[in-house]
């Protein structure tokens, strides 16, 4: 029919044919989405910039993307341009860095810059920017402001106290028995959390932060939190201070030992989705803890702009989710097998948080499962040599289908290895039609990498695998 008329029109005025040729080329290009393009700048350095590169990559309203400071398998990976001498603490020199590319939009990866204000200062400066403001960020700064906002807006959380007096902490462990969960109320790099099955551990927890100082200003206030005996798993919402939509499930694994033994640490390994998390469970924390939290930074004058991401404990007795803590970015690992699994444009997902308009957005994944086994230095969490040389990480990426590496703490050293600098130092990262195949795919990714001076956990997935 349409292509009839558009005949006619040419025989009888090859003015109006151009007109409507016009007209019908604007409605395709609308129609099939045509976005506005972006340049792209990632805060951050570590795996969870990484995926985020990666993502970010795959979108095709993406000019280009930048990453400060960045590390060398983003840069190797061409996921993206590292800018390593861009101080990401010197709110000032990002936004000119920013005015100076043309850059569209901002994604903050750690929570550190948030809390210091990275994006109050980006936003005043009329920069898009995809994370919470300080005020904001304070969600996941004080465990105390965290811990007040439930209790004022009725979100499920543990019972506790806080404290700075350590006298009057220990009397209140006394007073509750163990097991108890001491948590330093400021930032700790994922290591303020004790959980201690003993009185005498809470104890040595509670001197350890409040007199000894090991956790410096973060650990001057404490907050004494009643076991949860459950299932842990990781909840993910993207919110643009009205509005929030989840992400997929995914589970972290906290503790450095097979079978969740020893210390917690950053993350050894995470897969997605979680089964502990149903789509009825995801709508009760939608409804009982992410809208609650939602409305109430708006009514506390600080709206919440990013990613929330809750610490949910699945209670052994109710079943029921609680809120342990949350954090104000993608978690890290969680975030590397959210990512891979995301089809939608991240970019325009990303801006269309920073403008107030995800009541518009509805999010794609990719079936089956994915899974990320971190590797890390022999020592981590606690001390742990550096510059270990690491060979065959770009073999591994070939060994099977879906096979992506992403890097938390590499770097070159003069002849061109890779070597290890940090806690955590890979995120082999896989995909498969379901999780055993990505576990499968992961370790055997992990059998061709070279490095006697690392480890991993060989169990990664086992919640769900045993299920």
């Amino acid at each position: 029919m349409a292509l009839a008329v558009i005949g006619a029109s040419v025989d009888a005025d090859p003015l109006l044919f151009s007109i409507v040729s016009l007209q019908i080329m604007v409605l395709l290009l609308f129609l099939i989405g045509f976005a506005e393009r972006v340049v792209v700048l990632v805060v951050g350095g570590g795996g969870r910039e990484h995926a985020l590169c990666n993502a970010l990559q795959r979108s095709p309203s993406c000019d280009a993307i930048f990453c400060a400071p960045g590390n060398v398998g983003i840069s190797n990976s061409g996921d993206a341009t590292c800018i390593s001498d861009l101080d990401i603490s010197d709110n000032s020199a990002v936004i000119s860095f920013c005015r100076k590319w043309g850059v569209g939009l901002v994604v903050v990866g750690p929570e550190a810059p948030l809390v210091a204000g990275l994006a109050n200062e980006l936003v005043k400066a009329g920069i898009p920017t995809f994370g919470p403001s300080s005020e904001a960020a304070a969600l996941e700064g004080s465990k105390n402001f965290m811990k007040e906002l439930c209790d004022k807006y009725g979100i499920p959380t543990a019972k506790y106290q806080t404290f700075t007096d350590p006298s009057a902490a220990k009397a209140y462990i006394k007073q509750q028995g163990s097991p108890i969960v001491i948590k330093a109320d400021g930032l700790a790099a994922g290591k303020g959390v004790i959980v201690a099955i003993t009185l005498e551990e809470a104890y040595e927890a509670v001197d350890s932060m409040l007199v000894k100082g090991t956790f410096g200003s973060a650990g001057c206030r404490v907050i004494i939190e009643e076991f949860l005996e459950g299932e842990e798993a990781s909840f993910f919402a993207l919110v643009d201070g009205e509005n929030a939509i989840p992400l997929e499930s995914a589970q972290d694994h906290k503790r450095v030992g097979e079978d969740d033994t020893g210390p917690n640490t950053g993350g050894m390994g995470a897969y997605s989705p979680a089964p502990v998390l149903t789509k009825e469970l995801e709508s009760l924390v939608m409804e009982s803890i992410i809208f609650p939290t939602v409305k109430g930074m708006s009514k506390e004058g600080c709206k919440f702009v990013g990613v929330l991401y809750a610490g949910l404990m699945i209670e052994k007795k109710s079943g029921l989710p609680k809120l342990i803590e949350y954090n104000v970015r993608f978690g890290d690992p969680e975030c590397q097998v959210l990512m891979v699994r995301l089809e939608s444009d991240l970019a325009q997902v990303l801006l269309a948080a920073s403008r107030g308009e995800l009541n518009n957005v509805s999010l794609k994944w990719s079936p089956g499962s994915a899974m990320v086994v971190v590797m890390a230095s022999k020592g981590y969490p606690g001390s742990y040599k550096k510059g270990t040389v690491i060979r065959n990480v770009e073999e591994a990426e070939l060994v099977a289908p879906q096979v992506k590496i992403f890097h938390a703490g590499t770097a070159l050293d003069s002849d061109g290895n890779y070597i290890a600098t940090g806690g955590r130092v890979l995120g082999i990262t896989t995909k498969g039609k379901d999780l055993a195949e990505a576990r499968d795919r992961a370790y055997q990714a992990i059998e061709v990498i070279n490095w006697p001076e690392g480890f991993f956990r060989r169990d990664i997935g086992w919640r769900a695998l045993r299920k």
